[in-house]
């Protein structure tokens, strides 16, 4: 094997071997990348590209916003890009959100950038937003007056971001939602829908009033009225559905009685049928009662005979009663 070395180094071996270790310095280290800083005026070291791989941080993702902060004058050093990166930050957006915010002067310093990428916050939107406000259309919002008429109300809030509440201040959505529970307010203490259908502007003046943006990330400029369509008439319906929920009471109530007078019928009819069902029972007794008494002579035979013709000329008084009411009919 070192008669091998030998022969290769010997031979020109020796340069075949420079170039491979030249290849490989060149790829491990980026020289181009560090050319092209130097050419830019961005004051970067081999030293720090070197370490950059070291750590298994992406040069380029580095020296590209820096050379990009230089050239717009601002005093941004290497090792606090890195920092930020391996944070977890988009260090694009922190260099070009710091850039926007030097050429519309506002005082935004790169600490401050950097803990609002961190919060989960798009910092170059929020700056750009900053300097023109955005319009937000709210969805639309169903709100009913006092004569119970429903008004859908669709408006358009022009908000401008608030740097110094981007961190924990809340998003567009509590804006949203706070506008619409004003207009929903506002409505329904209108005595009628024609107030607010001759006034819209009075929606917005209240509503802007209540300072909806406090504790947002957002500064609320103005509240303007897109669309105002009326709804449904919801104290008329209310009622119908009332007087319909008060008729099926009713029915069921009456029902009810309707139920309690068939079971008394029902109670009376099975006494009734007991009762004469005793009245038989006792009727059969009264034979035996009259032998009863013939034998022990309490009762005389012609008192025996009388009775009989006192039933007889009953049930002929009787049946001459029925016939002359069914011949009168």
């Amino acid at each position: 094997m070192t008669q091998f070395l030998n022969e290769v180094l010997n031979g020109g071996g020796i340069y075949i071997i420079g170039f491979i270790f030249l290849i490989i310095f060149l790829n491990f280290v980026p020289v181009r990348l560090w050319i092209t800083a130097i050419a830019a005026g961005t004051k970067i070291s081999i030293v720090d590209l070197i370490g950059m791989r070291l750590r298994q941080v992406t040069p380029e993702r580095i020296v590209y916003p820096l050379i990009e902060a230089n050239k717009a004058g601002l005093d941004i050093k290497s090792n606090q890009l890195e920092a930020h990166l391996l944070a977890g930050g988009r260090v694009d957006q922190v260099v070009n959100a710091l850039i926007a915010a030097n050429r519309a002067q506002i005082d935004l310093s790169f600490e401050r950038v950097c803990a609002i990428d961190l919060a989960g916050r798009d910092v170059l939107e929020a700056v750009q937003r900053s300097v023109n406000p955005e319009v937000i259309e709210t969805p639309v919002v169903s709100a009913v007056a006092k004569d119970g008429i429903e008004l859908k109300v669709k408006a358009r809030v022009t908000v401008r971001s608030n740097i110094d509440r981007l961190v924990g201040g809340a998003g567009e959505a509590t804006v949203l939602a706070r506008v619409g529970e004003g207009i929903v307010t506002t409505v329904g203490s209108s005595s009628t829908h024609s107030d607010v259908l001759e006034n819209p502007d009075y929606i917005s003046k209240t509503v802007l009033n209540k300072g909806l943006d406090a504790g947002t990330a957002f500064e609320i400029l103005s509240i303007d009225i897109a669309d105002i369509d009326v709804g449904r008439n919801i104290g008329a319906s209310l009622q119908i559905d009332q007087a319909e929920a008060d008729k099926r009471i009713a029915q069921a109530k009456a029902e009810e009685r309707r139920a309690m007078a068939v079971a008394k019928e029902q109670e009376m009819k099975a006494y009734t049928q007991e009762m004469q069902a005793k009245v038989v029972e006792e009727q059969a007794k009264v034979p035996e009662a009259l032998a009863k008494a013939l034998r022990d002579g309490n009762l005389g035979v012609m008192d025996y005979y009388k009775m009989n013709n006192i039933n007889a000329d009953t049930k002929m008084r009787k049946n001459i009663a029925s016939n002359s009411t069914v011949t009168e009919e």
